[in-house]
């Protein structure tokens, strides 16, 4: 099968399109057909070598942990799925190797579900990381319609997930950004604020009593964070591990089969969709990282493995 891997951690250069043999499916599992795989961030950071202290890599790495596709072939005691079933997949495994940026991926079931009708397949690639993480972010600190929400990096591809799931809940949502960003964010029915110095009297100008939950997606942004929390508030983020010292939640996206599935019916109820920046070619994929790299995306970058 084609497939972009690298022999070691490395920069983008690492990377090359090579043909890999198939891998195999085992009890449980489904192997996928490819069509579309999401670019997220971790991509990029777990082959420069920065989550080797956490994850095992079993070289040749396939990168890539999104993708939307087509079962081709089921595992043994597999009853969830039969061939030919379109599904999507957070395709992270306990070890770094077969990824999804390649013709072929197996997955557990813990981590596959239908994909929603409602999304092309360059929408539902770029599902679900970005979804899961703003779900179980959501979830977490088990945000309601009685709820003013700070989504901090609300423009990027998991805060877009964030501020539309959140909306879908009821809450008031403001959402920090970079000016350019801010339509998009009225589009998505969230309050933009300016990110940056001076954003504690941005937020407090539009929530004078503070925000009840705040969701950081950016890091870096702790003092403003409880700056702007009012007594009693929830706090979590995916980037900062210190909001464990001021009694927040720092967690990591699980797979999650039901997580996926909760996703798939907001998207076909028309309360989520997926804002994609671009859709590359499989042999564009280090082109596709350094893009990532720069940070300044809005809405998620595709690759394109089939038609």
């Amino acid at each position: 099968m084609r497939a972009m891997a690298y022999d070691a951690y490395g920069s983008d250069d690492v990377l090359t399109l090579r043909d890999l043999p198939e891998p195999k499916v085992g009890p449980g599992e489904v192997r996928i057909r490819v069509k579309r795989a999401g670019v997220n961030p971790v991509d990029w950071k777990v082959m420069s070598g920065g989550l080797d202290g956490l994850m095992d890599a079993v070289f040749p790495v396939v990168p890539g942990w999104d993708v939307a596709g087509v079962v081709e072939t089921v595992g043994i005691d597999t009853p969830e799925f039969e061939v030919g079933d379109e599904v999507v997949s957070y395709a992270r495994k306990d070890v770094v190797h077969g990824g999804t940026f390649a013709e072929l991926v197996t997955m557990s079931v813990r981590g596959v579900a239908l994909k929603p009708a409602a999304l092309t397949w360059d929408e539902a690639g770029g599902l679900p990381l970005t979804g899961l993480t703003a779900l179980q972010a959501l979830d977490r600190l088990v945000v309601s319609a009685s709820d003013t929400v700070l989504v901090h990096g609300g423009a990027g591809g998991v805060g877009s997930m964030a501020v539309q799931i959140a909306k879908a809940r009821g809450a008031r949502v403001i959402a920090t950004a970079s000016d350019a960003n801010h339509d998009f964010l009225s589009e998505l029915g969230a309050t933009p604020v300016t990110y940056g110095p001076g954003s504690v009297e941005r937020i407090r100008a539009v929530a004078p009593d503070g925000v009840d939950v705040v969701v950081d997606f950016v890091g870096g942004v702790r003092d403003v964070t409880m700056a702007v929390l009012a007594d009693g508030g929830r706090h979590a983020s995916i980037a900062d591990p210190s909001v464990l010292e001021t009694g927040g939640s720092w967690f990591w996206v699980r797979p999650s089969a039901e997580g996926l599935a909760e996703l798939g019916r907001m998207a076909d109820a028309g309360q989520l969709h997926v804002p994609v920046a671009d859709v590359l070619p499989l042999e564009e994929l280090a082109a596709a990282f350094a893009r990532s790299r720069e940070g300044h995306v809005r809405g998620k970058l595709v690759i394109a493995v089939s038609d």
